[in-house]
């Protein structure tokens, strides 16, 4: 019952957005872990709602409704990034899961930017405490991203680290995503990615999935399902949800 409601709400929201405000046509990164070397223009703000993430491990079910992402356009190939998600375990209260704050920057325009050449971009900013119990502490994460063409397929690079918000541990991440145009505003998507932290197992995964554009209401819609290849990723996890753009 407390899910359903949750998801009616996250429902009703996302209904009014898209009634009342003007949209513009986004290339969301949903539903990846990693993301492209481009942000929002200027003023702009683009939402990435994930509106049901199911993870399965070891035979339990976790709920993630809603995850959202906000970017808004601060300045020129400038945006401010925030993040959170709203976890449901089997067996215990609903918990604010992977809050975050970040600036990312475009320093060399490129292909996601309508020009010849590589994409590249950071993005770096502090991992604020959640309301897990061992997730106390304040973090940071660094990231660096290449967009390129290989056509007709497009790659973005990621790589990075920083220091967790549990025991402020030293980590590694990494990514790797694929698109493949199928037909127009139609691609198939895939992501290999991993983190490392010191003195801990490597969480590693591999998604595949879509993201569609339909054209009358100019929204990105995506769905994936992604495999655990480490012992201490998720078995398997589903995700579905949708990304906009407001004036």
């Amino acid at each position: 019952m407390r899910r359903a409601r949750v998801f009616l709400m996250v429902s009703r929201l996302t209904s009014v957005f898209l009634l009342f405000f003007p949209l513009s046509l986004v290339w969301g990164y949903r539903p990846f872990i990693a993301t492209d070397a481009a942000v929002a223009d200027l003023k702009e703000i683009e939402i990435e709602l994930g509106y049901f993430t199911l993870e399965r491990d070891r035979g339990k079910n976790t709920f993630v409704i809603p995850q959202v992402v906000l970017n808004y356009g601060i300045l020129r190939n400038l945006e401010l990034v925030g993040e959170f998600g709203i976890e449901e375990r089997p067996h215990g209260p609903v918990r604010l899961e992977d809050p975050a704050l970040s600036l990312k920057a475009v320093l060399k325009e490129g292909v996601l930017q309508e020009k010849p050449g590589i994409s590249f971009a950071i993005e770096a900013g502090p991992l604020l405490p959640s309301t897990a119990r061992d997730e106390k502490r304040v973090g940071f994460e660094g990231v660096g991203i290449i967009s390129v063409e290989l056509r007709p397929i497009m790659l973005h690079l990621n790589l990075g680290g920083g220091i967790d918000r549990m025991e402020n541990n030293p980590f590694l991440v990494w990514g790797v995503i694929a698109e493949l145009p199928v037909v127009p505003k139609f691609r198939v998507v895939a992501e290999i990615d991993g983190e490392h932290t010191k003195g801990k197992t490597a969480n590693t995964s591999a998604l595949i999935g879509f993201i569609w554009n339909p054209p009358i209401s100019n929204v990105s819609i995506d769905a994936g399902i992604r495999r655990g290849m480490s012992r201490v990723a998720p078995a398997w996890t589903f995700t579905t949800g949708l990304t906009f753009g407001i004036f």
